[in-house]
């Protein structure tokens, strides 16, 4: 069970990789780790009891489920100290898996010592070498964890990789499968094969010790040779298994998956030995681990342990050769199209092809594979039940064909079966190829990245990773004709991806996740970006670059941008005024933003919870735009105090990019308050108010003004004490649209270059002109005014009116002392710069329409306008 319990998590991170960080890290290591080593753990134990003919002792039985138990809670350890980012989880995870591995090794040989001679024990050989092989390379895992220059932790990697991938895994598998293999085919071993098994071991363990010594020396000559001895003792190894297989053909998914497995490891070999050949150093050799890991672990590891599992489980679970006859019948069921789709859509997905084709045959692979946990599963069932009512035996068919009492028309039949299988599934991977280019036919016949160079057959691997605005290497330099890999990983609190001009992406990545991008037959300079709006102008570029090439590209960061370079869809270009109309008319039913500003509440504590949300609001007469707001309000909703009150604020991010908050009307150190949060995260912002003002709050995520222009700040005010009371308040909020292409919020060409679409109040061009603020004639009105920019200055000013007090940035400008009437002088006009605020009052003399600006008049004219209708 903890096997199925692994693969279930395997192909749910399958699923959900996007959305989870460190999720192919959680792939690889969910199958070869816990799945495979729980397979590993059952299956060597319970082969060295059937090989040696002695049953375990019930302590040696207890023993082995306590392994057991310790292994899995060593693998979550592991999983949760990787994922989480914490070393010492990841190392304690590390010694428990190791140390279990050590003790399930020595156990095994002791069990074997013990035993009677017999001829198969050399396969215990096998299995205590691959035991002890783990615990070196856990201590090398735990060592990567811990970080290390670039240079030893590539070398630390292919260390790691080749002890547990050829060692642990390999050697186990190898060592099985030569008394597996006949069992499967229902024949006998191959004369001689006890002799080529028995020799080839050392050769194994030699090559495996090259590999790991060159790859710690950084000596890539070395490696080659470990590969080279490795893959001769394989083939080595597999010729006598041939031969079986000549003998009685493979019938069902079982036999065909094993076989294809081993052939699988063959071409991983072939393709790891090609790259540390053709590259100088170990660095190098790591960045193209991706693919040959893939190869490793889904064309050779999960197609064994699935064709084995489908065997194996039947006879497990017994209950009479009617039965197992059953629950084989079940785990055969579509054996080859699974083995077709499985092997034959990973091949077109390490080839150099379109990513909707790696996309859509990826998919084909994960359910071929998807396939047998629930067959699995199916079978287990079925056996319970016919243990349960043995008498429904003698309604089941009998024997199948290749099985003891079939005969040979029927054998026929059964080899028949899965090659019909097979075709179906040539034929579901050729729909997928179809398919992924109809979806995107630009990327087969485009010229883009190859520039009709000839194809040399290298491939280049460049890991690239994104944070803090930067792409790290920002350039790839490959000689013409090479083959381009891209492995993005992103590094950074915020959403970034990687987009390629020739149309290539690595779709967006949260913290911790990668994707890999094939650029394919690189001929010429190719420029790629980010797309998330605004982190192209931030400098999140990247470049290709071919040997020769004279060729140098400015990276267009805001001087870019102000000279007016970008991409349409990924910041545009800085021209002033919108292909909209902000001054039109507003229907009928349209409604304004309250401008009203309730009173400060009673108490002194006050909690509220901020939503990030993605809406589609109005900001002129008939235009509609995506802001990102805080509770579907641009600005956002206010929200008021007095000097020592307590805020509580929660943030939950329900947008699709990181968010943050910033309160101006708190002091306190901004780590871990304003840190950003990743769509569904959450936190709680507590601040006291120790002085009075009206006090700017925003997103802090950068680019901080992509996020401010798209909507997301707000107003807090902290009355000022002894405030009086008047008839009216007002919340007035200037900000400026910078309207992006399409669905794009904004246009982040257009913010650098301070060429805004509108300025506006509240949120919306001209709309106290269609619904105007009230008052009467004589009442005491107090507007609050807040700009929250991002860049552009305002001086409020009331066409007709005069101001008898005035406050900003926390000090009154203008007032009477406390009990005097208001003194004689006025003001005409507030002036407040990005993020600072204050108020004005007034009173009406006369019922008429008095217009409100912002009197830098070419602003006023782009929107910032309204009317105070005085009756």
């Amino acid at each position: 069970m903890p096997v199925l319990g692994w693969l279930v998590a395997a192909f749910v991170v399958s699923i959900v990789h996007r959305f989870v960080p460190g999720s192919r890290w959680m792939l690889v290591h969910f199958l070869l780790l816990g799945a495979v080593g729980n397979a590993i753990v059952t299956w060597t134990w319970h082969f060295t009891g059937a090989l040696v003919r002695r049953p375990a002792s019930a302590t040696e039985g207890r023993h082995q489920v306590v392994r057991q138990i310790l292994l899995n809670l060593g693998v979550l350890g592991v999983s949760a100290g990787v994922v989480g980012g914490t070393l010492r989880a990841t190392v304690a995870g590390a010694v428990v898996v190791g140390s279990v591995l050590a003790w399930h090794g020595v156990a095994l040989a002791l069990r074997a010592r013990n035993a009677l001679s017999n001829r198969f024990r050399r396969t215990i050989g096998y299995y205590t070498a691959a035991c002890l092989m783990l615990p070196v390379g856990a201590t090398l895992g735990a060592l990567m964890a811990a970080g290390r220059t670039d240079e030893w932790q590539s070398r630390l990697v292919l260390a790691h990789l080749t002890l547990n991938l050829l060692g642990f895994v390999g050697l186990t598998i190898l060592g099985t499968l030569v008394t597996l293999w006949p069992t499967m085919l229902r024949t006998t071993l191959q004369e001689g094969s006890e002799r080529t098994f028995a020799a080839v071991l050392p050769l194994l363990l030699g090559a495996i010790l090259l590999g790991v010594g060159g790859a710690l020396l950084g000596l890539t000559w070395v490696i080659a040779a470990g590969l080279v001895l490795y893959a001769a003792a394989v083939v080595d190894l597999a010729v006598p298994l041939a031969r079986t297989a000549r003998r009685k053909p493979p019938a069902d998914f079982s036999t065909w998956s094993v076989a294809a497995g081993v052939l699988w490891l063959l071409a991983a070999l072939a393709q790891l030995t090609w790259i540390v050949v053709t590259t100088p150093r170990v660095a190098r050799i790591h960045d193209q681990l991706g693919l040959v890991v893939s190869a490793f672990a889904v064309g050779f590891v999960a197609q064994v342990l699935f064709g084995a599992l489908s065997y194996l489980l039947p006879v497990m679970l017994g209950g009479g050769p009617a039965a197992v006859r059953e629950t084989t019948r079940i785990t055969q069921r579509f054996g080859g199209f699974r083995v077709a789709v499985t092997s034959l859509g990973l091949l077109v997905c390490l080839l150099p092809v379109p990513s909707l084709v790696r996309v859509t045959c990826s998919l084909l692979v994960l359910v071929g594979l998807c396939f047998t946990p629930p067959l699995l599963v199916r079978a287990v069932v079925v056996a319970r039940r016919l243990r349960q009512h043995p008498e429904r035996t003698r309604d089941l068919p009998g024997p199948a064909a290749g099985r003891p009492g079939a005969g040979p028309a029927a054998g026929a039949a059964a080899r028949r079966r899965p090659l019909g299988g097979m075709v179906v599934g040539l034929a579901a991977v050729l729909l997928a190829i179809a398919g992924g280019v109809a979806a995107d036919p630009a990327a087969v016949f485009r010229s883009d990245a190859a520039g009709g160079v000839t194809p040399t057959g290298r491939t280049v691997t460049v890991q690239v990773t994104a944070k803090g605005m930067r792409f790290t290497p920002d350039t790839a330099t490959v000689d013409p004709g090479d083959r381009l890999v891209l492995q993005v990983t992103n590094a950074d609190a915020d959403v970034h991806d990687l987009t390629l001009e020739t149309g290539q992406q690595s779709g967006r990545l949260a913290q911790g996740q990668s994707a890999t991008v094939d650029v394919g037959v690189v001929g010429r300079s190719i420029e790629g970006w980010c797309s998330i709006v605004g982190h192209r102008q931030m400098g999140m570029v990247f470049h290709v670059r071919t040997t020769g090439s004279d060729q140098v590209v400015a990276a267009p960061g805001v001087a870019g941008a102000m000279a007016g370079g970008g991409h349409a869809s990924h910041g545009g270009t800085a021209q002033p005024g919108a292909p909209v109309d902000l001054h039109g008319t507003f229907p009928a039913d349209f409604q304004a933003r309250d401008a009203t500003l309730p009173p400060a509440p009673a108490g002194t504590l006050h909690r509220l919870t901020l939503r990030a949300q993605e809406v589609d609001l109005p900001v002129g007469p008939g235009v509609t735009r995506r802001r990102w707001t805080f509770n579907g309000q641009a600005p956002g909703p206010a929200i008021r105090g007095k000097v020592g009150d307590r805020f509580e604020i929660t943030l939950v991010n329900e947008g699709t990019l990181g968010h943050s908050i910033d309160f101006h009307a708190g002091a306190l150190a901004p780590d871990k308050p304003m840190r950003t949060l990743q769509p569904g995260q959450s936190l709680t912002y507590t601040f006291t108010a120790t002085r009075s003002g009206i006090w700017m709050y925003h997103c802090s995520t950068m680019p901080m003004s992509v996020h401010i222009a798209a909507g997301m700040a707000g107003a807090v005010i902290i009355d000022p004490p002894g405030l009086p009371k008047v008839d009216k308040e007002y919340l007035v909020v200037q900000s400026e649209l910078y309207l992006g292409a399409g669905s794009e919020p904004v246009d982040a060409a257009k913010i650098a270059a301070r060429t805004p679409d509108a300025v506006v109040f509240n949120g919306v061009s001209g709309q106290y002109d269609a619904r105007p603020l009230t008052a009467r004639v004589g009442e005491r009105v107090r507007f609050w005014v807040l700009d929250v920019g991002p860049d552009l200055s305002t001086t409020f000013h009331v066409v007709g009116g005069q101001f008898d007090r005035a406050f900003k940035e926390g000090a009154w400008l203008l007032r009477a002392a406390p009990g005097e009437p208001d003194a004689p002088g006025g003001s005409q006009a507030l002036d407040l710069g990005a993020a600072q605020g204050g108020f004005v009052e007034l009173t009406f003399p006369e019922a008429g329409r008095y217009p409100f600006v912002n009197h830098m008049m070419s602003l006023a004219e782009s929107g910032a306008h309204g009317i105070v209708q005085v009756r």
